[in-house]
């Protein structure tokens, strides 16, 4: 890292960079040992569903969803994401049939069939009744570069990974708070940009439904990976 002094003499024209000290204690190991195990226990236990109650939820608890999501790390700090929250039902259900032409075309004319056979045991189709069920729809968009103020093309960094991470922090406080979502994403996007009314340096990545699970809700029975398949340990 550069000294401050450094920095000066690098970049005059840009402000002082400010430091203060790390927000951090140290816990006990046998402490951070059971946070760690609760942790994963509750995270285990979060499923993507497609069945939504109608119930309202605070739109408070949805302003710290991405209050939370937006705590995400990214590349020179440029937080290259965009939120828009709907609860509109006219404007779901805009969605929803733009989101349905899209799905149609892709499962009976874009898929492969090994994709389909992929698909088959999860059940999924084209009906995508959970953005007009859910009392609110998330659009997260990338935003590929900024735009200055003299109207110049800024260019951001690791936008991919850093919208990633960003995605899976939405995820979890959904989850930690008690409300379920789906990943969604309608494959191609551009008529979020346009029904949204987002600039063109932004594009869509993932549509999330946000509520509670409808009564009877089910999800498939699925096995995630064991340990020993996603990890490798290379250690002295």
């Amino acid at each position: 890292m550069h000294s401050d002094t450094e920095y000066r003499r690098l970049f005059p024209d840009l402000p002082a960079v400010e430091f203060e000290p790390l927000a951090y204690t140290r816990l006990p190991p046998e402490q951070m040992l059971a946070r760690a195990r609760a942790w994963y226990e509750e995270c285990a236990r979060r499923r993507t569903t497609r069945h939504f109650s109608t119930e309202a939820v605070p739109r408070e608890l949805i302003e710290y969803a991405i209050r939370t999501a937006n705590t995400a790390p990214s590349g020179a700090h440029q937080q290259p994401w965009q939120f828009v929250v709907i609860d509109d039902p006219a404007l779901k259900a805009r969605i929803r049939a733009e989101a349905e032409a899209e799905e149609y075309k892709s499962y009976t004319e874009r898929m492969t069939d090994e994709w389909r056979r992929e698909l088959a045991p999860l059940g999924t189709d084209w009906i995508k009744t959970h953005i007009t069920d859910a009392p609110w729809v998330v659009v997260l968009f990338r935003q590929r570069y900024r735009v200055a103020p003299d109207g110049s093309r800024r260019k951001n960094y690791y936008v991919e990974e850093s919208v990633g991470i960003c995605a899976g922090l939405f995820i979890s406080a959904v989850h930690h708070m008690g409300l379920v979502t789906l990943t969604h994403t309608p494959n191609p996007m551009q008529f979020l940009n346009e029904l949204l009314r987002r600039p063109p340096n932004e594009s869509a990545v993932l549509l999330f439904p946000v509520g509670f699970p409808a009564a009877g809700a089910q999800v498939p029975r699925l096995e995630r990976k064991p340990i020993g398949d996603i990890l490798q340990w290379n250690q002295g």
